[in-house]
């Protein structure tokens, strides 16, 4: 029998032993443990177009931010390939030419010339953490990059690159480096930017630009050259710049109420809040140490808050305690109610703007406001009262519906009121009860936009026709509806103010409620809301037209029961609504409504549209009410009222 020959035993043995190792290597690859790939990033905060407005640190203070797929210039990943890893697109993970040329040019040398490294190798030492210093770390990094290749695609490795790479002090990631470095997004870059970036995370603390910018230059050079382009002269940055810090006291608030959530997406405009920002900060610094202030711009139609600003320093160093949210703090809003109350007056029939009231000095039980000034006028309108923010009127009129009625139709509104003792009396007509700047602006929102939520749109329209009819100071937006108040004390400054789009709100004071003498409205916060204003627009919207169902007429044209508010000498006392009572609960029939008292003729009006007129009979057939939940008023000939809340069930 023939023997095989032995150069061909020789191969197959050989082959054998390499099937082996090949094997061997595969499973030690294949058993690899990773470290994790999905590392925490900032929580951001963007604005309404995705702009970043504030990131939160991660671990040891780290700022990480998310690099969007797709989010990164070629320019710049084109340039790290061919300047850190040519062959990256080809090789396993680890390129065994580079790294047979890195040995021999350290033994023909004596000292490393280079690293041999590949991208992904870099990767598995960020992820892991480890030095490069000895034989054993290296080949842990050549292990975990072939580990990686086998489990992503390149581009994955790429995009771990990016995200992971460092570029000076506690910056990660390229998205976080171009805002520290350049102040933008990485998606377009010039190509000594896109130069600095593939140079510096190789010695990111030796070539920190805001410390080292020679070195940081000649590196960032020396990539230019190698990829062929021509080196620069253009300095690099000389500062780190700070990441993006606006609407802090916003994403404080997300980010207690959700801990989860990685972005949050808010309908803030970030130019606006920029620009209003520093106009916070001018005002703030011409008033008395320890006085801070807030603002905000709602856009009434879509119902989306456009900028927020909490205090004009999200620090101590104004005197006054910056990281307080003063949009949410609860204070009294002095004479910013009274718009609300008319409007719920004139909805309910109870008063029209030129209904004519006493203001004259009156006493409700043991409640005897004054005015401001102390000055009492005799009779006037409801438009001059409001225009003049008179007090006695707006209290009557709470008299009339009810302080609770005051606090449903807040909460109603979507304010969130608070009562510093528990129980609504008069005094909230004038600033006794407990709102945000939030609250207001939400208040003000509802009655700009006249959206029928609570209160007739010919109601709200009648208010803000008032309220435009004040005498703006020089300068002012002619136009704008606007309310003023000053709390007692002089604690809290208020100016809140629309137009046909927007409403925006200021308040100033002191966090702590201390007063701020000489502080008011008209003099400190309205200068602030007139010229936010003339930031967010040139010109301001048109108001809308009158609704159809508006009643536009004189006072002696008026019908005789809205011609003066209050008891005529001698009439006695108001309107008793004896059926149906509040609460009654009533079938789908024709209703009858029986009235006992008041003075004669007497009007009913129904969820504020007049259902009968000039009656001369106490017992007034008033037809079908609609399912559901309606309000009955009463007025007599001498303007008091009552009222029953019902519900119509079939």
């Amino acid at each position: 029998m023939k023997r095989p020959h032995r150069p061909l035993v020789a191969v197959a043995a050989v082959m054998l032993a390499t099937a082996g190792l090949l094997d061997t290597w595969d499973a030690w690859v294949a058993r690899t443990v990773l470290p994790a790939t999905l590392t925490d990033t900032s929580v951001e905060m963007v604005d309404r177009t995705g702009r970043l407005m504030r990131a939160f640190a991660v671990e040891e203070g780290r700022i990480r931010l998310a690099v969007p797929r797709g989010g990164v210039d070629p320019r710049l990943t084109d340039m790290l390939i061919a300047y850190e890893d040519k062959r990256f697109r080809r090789h396993n993970g680890v390129d065994t030419r580079a790294m047979l040329r890195a040995v021999g040019q350290a033994l023909w040398s004596g000292r490393v010339v280079s690293g041999g490294s590949t991208l992904t190798m870099q990767v598995a030492r960020l992820l892991e953490n480890s030095g490069t210093g000895s034989a054993r770390g290296k080949l842990r990094q050549m292990r975990v990059a072939w580990a990686l290749e086998r489990r992503f695609s390149k581009d994955d490795i790429l995009h771990l690159y990016l995200q992971h790479a460092p570029y000076g002090g506690r910056i990660e990631g390229v998205r976080s480096a171009t805002f520290t470095w350049f102040g933008k997004e990485p998606h377009r870059l010039t190509e000594a930017e896109a130069a600095l970036l593939v140079a510096l995370p190789q010695a990111p603390e030796a070539r920190r630009p805001d410390r080292y910018p020679q070195a940081a230059q000649m590196a960032r050079n020396r990539v230019l050259a190698r990829i062929g382009a021509d080196p620069t002269q253009a300095p690099v940055p000389r500062t780190a710049r700070a990441l993006p810090l606006h609407a802090p006291h916003q994403a404080d608030a997300l980010r207690a109420a959700d801990s989860q959530t990685q972005r949050f997406d808010t309908t803030l405009s970030l130019p606006l809040q920029r620009d209003l920002e520093r106009l916070a900060r001018i005002h703030a610094s011409g008033q008395a140490r320890g006085t801070s202030l807030a603002l905000m711009v709602l856009d009434h139609q879509s119902g989306e808050v456009l900028a927020r600003i909490g205090s004009p320093d999200y620090s101590d160093a104004g005197g006054a305690p910056g990281f307080v949210d003063m949009t949410r703090a609860k204070r009294s809003p002095g004479s910013t109610l009274k718009p609300l109350i008319y409007a719920l007056a004139f909805d309910r029939g109870l008063a029209h703007p030129e209904t004519v009231f006493a203001d004259r000095p009156t006493r409700f039980g043991s409640y005897a406001p004054q005015n401001f000034d102390g000055v009492f006028r005799g009779d006037v309108t409801a438009r001059q009262a409001l225009t003049q923010s008179l007090n006695i009127p707006p209290v009557a009129l709470t008299d009339a519906l009810g302080p609770e009625r005051v606090m449903a139709a807040l909460r109603a509104l979507g304010a969130e009121p608070k009562l510093p003792g528990g129980q609504a009396g008069l005094a909230v007509a004038l600033g006794g009860v407990g709102l945000s700047l939030q609250d207001l602006v939400t208040v003000y929102g509802h009655l700009a936009a006249s959206d029928r939520t609570l209160i007739a749109p010919r109601a709200a329209w009648q208010v803000g026709d008032i309220l435009r009819g004040i005498a703006p100071p020089p300068g002012a937006p002619a136009g704008l509806a606007y309310k003023t108040g000053t709390s007692y004390g002089h604690r809290d400054a208020w100016a809140i103010g629309y137009d046909g789009q927007h409403v925006i709100g200021v308040w100033m004071g002191r966090p702590d409620g201390t007063p701020v003498p000489g502080a008011f409205g008209g003099a400190h916060a309205a200068p602030l809301l007139f010229e936010a204003f003339g930031r967010l627009k040139p010109q301001l919207a048109p108001a809308p037209p009158p609704p159809p169902d508006t009643l536009r007429l004189a006072t002696a044209d008026l019908p005789p029961n809205l011609q003066r508010f209050g008891p005529a000498h001698g009439a006695g006392t108001g309107p008793a609504l004896v059926f149906p009572p509040d609460g009654a609960r009533l079938g789908q029939a024709d209703a009858v409504v029986k009235v006992a008292g008041g003075v004669l003729p007497l009007t009913v009006l129904v969820n504020g549209q007049v259902v009968a007129a000039q009656v001369r009979d106490r017992q007034i057939d008033i037809g079908q009410l609609d399912l559901g939940f309606s309000d009955i008023a009463v007025i007599d000939a001498a303007g008091r009222a009552n009222r029953s809340a019902v519900e119509v069930r079939p």
